[in-house]
């Protein structure tokens, strides 16, 4: 296993896990959730990439136990590798921009931007996956509380990213706007 350093204090005691497939990745996620371990969806740096571009940040400390929660439900993981301090830096996958009246969230490439003071939902954009148009159709135009989420909506890569820009818009709404 390979030793790697973290810079940001929060990922303390964290490890990723790393996958050459974002489905594996997508998959290990749910199955971890569903376990009942607090995991999160991450972009791992370019240097520690296996062929897909996420990996799932884990508490090292709960290793053995997601090894076999993995292992039982064969999700095609790499390997797990420990963060410290001087790590190359994780890349979160979503990221918030306002623009005056509207907030744009971005989860990897795509991205949900609503208007702050109604959080109507102005633009769905991004990605290149086929229910990209339906997701589009389906939220435009309806409040953040209102519109359907992109997970029921679709099965791609892309769905779960907006849902994950939607998450983060829903949450910034909630509080007001205070962080957008």
């Amino acid at each position: 296993m390979k030793f790697i350093k973290r810079k940001n204090k929060d990922f303390e005691g964290e490890g990723l896990i790393l996958f050459r497939e974002v489905s594996d990745a997508m998959k290990a996620e749910r199955v971890l959730k569903k376990a009942g371990y607090r995991v999160q969806l991450v972009a791992p740096p370019p240097e520690l990439r296996k062929g897909c571009d996420l990996a799932v940040a884990v508490k090292l400390v709960e290793k053995l136990g997601i090894e076999r929660t993995l292992q039982r439900n064969t999700t095609g993981f790499v390997e797990m590798v420990p963060l410290n301090f001087d790590s190359p830096e994780i890349l979160n996958i979503v990221k918030v921009t306002d623009f005056g009246e509207w907030v744009m969230v971005k989860a990897a490439n795509m991205k949900l931007t609503f208007e702050k003071r109604s959080g109507i939902i102005v633009n769905v954009s991004g990605g290149g996956c086929p229910d990209i148009p339906y997701m589009h159709a389906s939220m435009i135009d309806k409040k953040l509380q209102e519109a359907p989420h992109p997970d029921d909506l679709g099965y791609t890569l892309c769905a779960l990213m907006l849902e994950r820009a939607m998450e983060e818009g829903l949450a910034l709404y909630e509080k007001g706007g205070a962080a957008c």
